[in-house]
């Protein structure tokens, strides 16, 4: 080091120069919390179990030890192997960790590769062939390459555990049980993740040794720059609401969730009609078009994604501002991670949930998990005789209208009053005057 020579914040971790350079070239001379904890942990050699809210720079926290230690030990992957895996549970979530691992190495010579389910398994074949320094996986096509003698991953020296609160959502741990014990033993294991469910602590005692726990928010919490509010709104009076607030900012991004691959496309397909450019991924469409309409809304051309959970971690774009739970999730912790592609890189962002009767179950579950309230900004909370069971399996029945009839009025509930008669006369009973326009 030359005299004078100023260490920058990530050299002070333990990176080189050379990669702090590249950092700094692309606009990154600050660490987050995450990766001024995680950071100096991993290159001592320890597994790490790392506990952040999504949006905070994980994938720098355990990519940049990892691309510096791969580098400095000076080998190369052999033919078929791998030095360093790490599996994620979605396609568009590989895709982004192996993008960034890319940035992050910038005219750095290590193969990174990523595989997927959903592409041709031909061309990926050829790619492991030539070994890989970094690979990206989802668990099952990697199990359908391990079985046809594709790659091997015994000479692998790191393995990531990427949103793994996720994969044991998804049953990818009937996969995991499968691909670790074809690692060495003394590989270093690193586990991250968003929240920390019960089973999170079992999944560390199986496959970390001695792990250094790294926590910066308590599991559960959204990031503190996200502006939360939830909206009262009879289910079938949703289109019309979210298309008054959509209509308010409309050359701003917007990511819609929906709870199914049906209901997405049909919302995508009613805000076209009225003249949003819009667009939508779910486990329906090909991984082409789900690209396309990633990389058309990360450019701007689609201003607004509708997506079921399939994009819910899988999506790190700055510039999006606004997130709309259109369906609240089925599973509490997914909304944390919905509501966590706003207020990225240190941006601000805004959170609207539309909650139908049938959904306060689930609205109070989220709560619960937040361990906080989130703030009304229209109608008030369905009362436990409004609140309508859900449609049982083959039923017809949509809540807010009985006999799942659309129609009425498009409004939403006025703020300081919600529709308080039985659910056959709420229609006829509702008040004008609820959009966001009057709620704010």
């Amino acid at each position: 080091m030359s005299k004078g020579h100023v260490l920058n914040k990530f050299e002070a971790l333990g990176l080189s120069a050379k990669l702090t350079k590249g950092l700094a070239a692309r606009g990154l001379t600050t660490p987050t919390p995450i990766q001024e904890e995680a950071i100096p942990i991993i290159l001592s050699g320890r597994d790490v179990m790392g506990l952040a809210q999504t949006g905070t720079g994980k994938t720098a926290a355990f990519g940049l030890p990892i691309i510096q230690t791969i580098l400095k030990s000076g080998e190369a992957a052999a033919p078929r192997g791998v030095q360093a895996l790490i599996l994620a549970p979605t396609r568009e979530l590989v895709n982004q960790i192996m993008e960034a691992l890319r940035g992050f190495q910038g005219n750095g010579h290590l193969k990174i590769n990523m595989v997927v389910g959903g592409q041709s398994i031909n061309p990926q074949k050829k790619r492991l062939a030539r070994g890989s320094d970094i690979l990206v996986a989802t668990p099952g096509r990697l199990i359908d390459l391990l079985d046809q003698g594709a790659v091997h991953l015994g000479d692998a020296t790191h393995l990531v555990l990427d949103e793994a609160d996720q994969m044991l959502d998804m049953g990818f741990i009937h996969a995991l049980r499968k691909i670790a014990p074809l690692l060495p033993e003394d590989r270093q294991t690193l586990l991250f993740s968003a929240t920390m469910p019960k089973l999170m602590e079992e999944l560390a005692a199986t496959y970390l040794n001695h792990p250094r726990r790294v926590q910066v928010a308590a599991p559960g919490k959204a990031a503190d720059k996200i502006d939360q509010a939830v909206h009262f709104i009879a289910k079938a009076e949703k289109p019309g609401l979210l298309v008054d607030y959509l209509d308010q900012h409309r050359d701003a991004l917007a990511l819609v969730f929906a709870r199914t691959k049906h209901g997405a496309e049909r919302l995508m397909k009613t805000l076209d009609r009225k003249g949003f450019a819009a667009g939508s991924i779910h486990g329906n469409k090909s991984q082409g078009q789900r690209d396309r309409a990633l990389a058309a809304f990360k450019a701007g051309d689609l201003r607004i994604l509708v997506a079921t959970d399939v994009a819910a971690r899988g999506i790190d774009i700055p510039q999006v501002e606004y997130v709309y739970n259109y369906d609240l999730p089925n599973v509490p912790e997914n909304y944390v991670h919905r509501i966590g592609r706003t207020a990225r890189a240190g941006c601000e962002g805004q959170a609207i949930a539309f909650c139908a009767p049938d959904e306060m179950g689930e609205l109070r579950a989220i709560q619960k998990v937040m361990k906080r309230d989130i703030p009304v900004i229209g109608g008030r909370p369905w009362a436990r005789d409004e609140e309508e069971e859900k449609p049982k399996r083959g039923g017809q029945r949509t809540a807010g209208h009985p006999g799942g009839k659309p129609g009425g009025r498009r409004r939403g509930t006025p703020k300081t009053s919600a529709p308080s008669g039985p659910p056959k006369r709420r229609r006829h009973r509702r008040r004008r005057g609820s959009g966001p326009k009057h709620a704010a």
